[in-house]
């Protein structure tokens, strides 16, 4: 990791003390991110719907605040990007798709009221795919986001927009959501973390199918004490989810301290389903043999996680058929290819395909969890495949052999989706191409802030193993640079 050059390129924990101490200004720290923005956001797309000026007026009233010596939160002064997905008061959300080109909310749904009672300052939308379905950033409406190590490939998705702008040093804090891999998948293609937590621990009153727990919101930040951070203002019970229990975000603040040394990890190249990429597989185990030593006990072994593609597929689906029924009927071609592909796949399945994916999922988290009375952490790939063009809609192919739908490249993640446990992206060094490569680490059922405190543990570890450190990327070829991301 480079020496920060910036001030928007500080850590957002080390911006929040300094903020709380007066050595730097919440004025003075958005000037130093817009002048990043506009440096560099032409050039890859990140950063959509913006309001500067309500941005400066939020960021003056921050630090009045902190002049007054009032009680200050979590994310006091901190400029944020929301994920375009997710509703903001009077700030253009048009969840990628043109039948809300020009939606503007009138009030902030839960997680972003949340984020902002905790002292953040919006600044902008971060770009998502229509509807959030897939893993390429890309829009009819705002167009493509591209990966800050090189515009011409994707970023990953459906955070790409959060990814894209943290890695760039545009915003310290983001904000972003999950069903296939949505968090890990871009922190992963753009060397920085996400967290997808288990079901509940971030409340959410949007999500339709209520009782369907393959969906999460969560944090996205250039480290795992970053995320933490904004996992401290994300988490909380509210009982508009109900998945939502008992919890005390300020516990996520600082990462739980957590032992290398004392842990039993078990590490997979592929989950025991999941294509992955003959190249990402040696890439994968050239970094196990790196890290492997920092462990009590590191071994091969693979949790069965059954009819995970199918399971997967049932349950997308579902979610698809309730949200956009309306719309199909009314038109098709007002839904992109991704959202028709998961629609008329649901069609085509029937109520004993739905009981019999409940039942598998079931079994697959009970057979995971009695995997986790041996192991602390499991350990694989976030993705199969290097960064591809973003020009190319998603994966078709993987070492020659033709995937099973669009997002079957995503296997990896939508595994352990399936069962529910909280999953952390952490940046290990770069793969085959010079490209940042993810690692998955995987914890118990409920074990978000061991798993997180796990994930910063490793990255502490990894910042001194120059194979293992978290790449960054070269500003120096995206300043002043402007690319064209229609589709």
């Amino acid at each position: 990791m480079t020496t920060p050059t910036e001030m928007c390129d500080i850590s957002a924990v080390e911006l929040r003390r300094m903020i709380g101490t007066k050595e730097i200004s919440p004025v003075e720290l958005l000037e130093s991110c817009i002048g990043r923005i506009e440096a560099v956001n032409p050039a890859v797309n990140a950063l959509v719907a913006m309001d500067l000026d309500a941005a400066r007026r939020a960021a003056r009233e921050a630090e009045k605040a902190v002049m007054r010596g009032d009680e200050l939160g979590v994310l006091h002064g901190l400029p944020t990007g929301v994920k375009d997905l997710n509703d903001t008061a009077g700030l253009r959300t048009t969840y990628g798709s043109p039948i809300f080109a020009d939606h503007v909310p009138e009030k902030d749904e839960r997680m972003v009221a949340a984020v902002r009672a905790a002292g953040a300052v919006i600044v902008a939308k971060t770009n998502t795919p229509e509807w959030g379905a897939g893993a390429n950033t890309r829009n009819p409406v705002y167009g493509a986001t591209g990966n800050p190590f090189d515009p011409k490939r994707i970023c990953g998705g459906s955070s790409g927009g959060s990814a894209v702008a943290l890695s760039l040093g545009m915003l310290p804090v983001c904000t972003g959501s999950d069903t296939g891999g949505s968090l890990r998948i871009p922190a992963a293609f753009c060397g920085i973390t996400g967290f997808r937590p288990s079901p509940g621990t971030v409340p959410s009153d949007k999500r339709g199918f209520g009782w369907a727990p393959i969906s999460v919101q969560g944090p996205m930040g250039r480290t795992a004490a970053d995320a933490s951070l904004m996992m401290a203002a994300q988490a909380g019970f509210d009982s508009c989810d109900p998945f939502s229990t008992p919890i005390d975000g300020m516990s996520f603040r600082t990462p739980q301290p957590v032992d290398l040394g004392r842990l039993r990890v078990a590490y997979t190249e592929d989950l025991g389903f999941a294509p992955v990429d003959n190249d990402i597989r040696a890439a994968f185990r050239s970094k196990v043999r790196a890290f492997k030593g920092l462990f009590r006990e590191c071994v091969e072994a693979t949790p069965d996680l059954g009819d995970a593609n199918d399971v997967f597929e049932v349950l997308r689906a579902v979610g698809y058929l309730a949200r956009y029924k309306a719309w199909y009927d009314e038109d098709p071609a007002k839904l992109g290819a991704n959202v028709r592909a998961n629609y008329e796949q649901g069609l085509s399945m029937t109520l004993a395909d739905f009981s019999r994916a409940h039942s598998e999922q079931t079994k697959a988290y009970r057979r995971v969890q009695a995997f986790f009375k041996d192991f602390d952490l499991l350990l694989c790939p976030v993705t199969p495949v290097t960064p591809f063009p973003w020009t190319q809609l998603y994966m078709t192919h993987i070492n020659g052999e033709k995937l099973r739908t669009y997002f079957h490249w995503l296997a990896l993640t939508y595994g352990i989706t399936n069962t529910g446990h909280p999953a952390c992206a952490v940046p290990c060094g770069v793969d085959h191409e010079s490209m940042p490569f993810g690692l998955q680490v995987v914890g118990p059922h409920k074990g978000d802030a061991f798993t997180l405190g796990a994930a910063h543990a490793l990255e502490q570890a990894f910042a001194a193993k120059p194979e293992l450190a978290r790449p960054t990327p070269d500003l120096s070829k995206l300043n002043g640079v402007v690319n064209d991301f229609r589709v």
